[in-house]
């Protein structure tokens, strides 16, 4: 099943919030990760493998770096979703 940029954005939402405490409401597309959510690289690497299973992904390592805001991973799931 593909899932629309809404549901990833609102599942990252919540994976970001399970992983750091801030509100999912908080967490929008235009968040950098590192700047506006204090998520460090370890942080990074647990929301990346829990989105992976969460929306059927395989992020790899060099990927997740590139990744600097919640835009960015919607957009980068959306694209190699199954």
């Amino acid at each position: 099943m593909a899932y629309t940029d809404q549901e990833i954005l609102e599942g990252l939402a919540e994976v970001v919030a399970e992983e750091t405490g801030i509100d999912a409401a908080e967490v929008t597309a235009d968040k950098s990760f590192t700047d506006d959510l204090d998520v460090d690289s370890l942080s990074m690497m647990t929301i990346a493998v829990t989105a992976e299973e969460k929306f059927g992904v395989k992020i790899p390592d060099e990927e997740v770096k590139n990744l600097k805001t919640v835009g960015d991973a919607v957009t980068y799931i959306k694209t190699n979703q199954g």
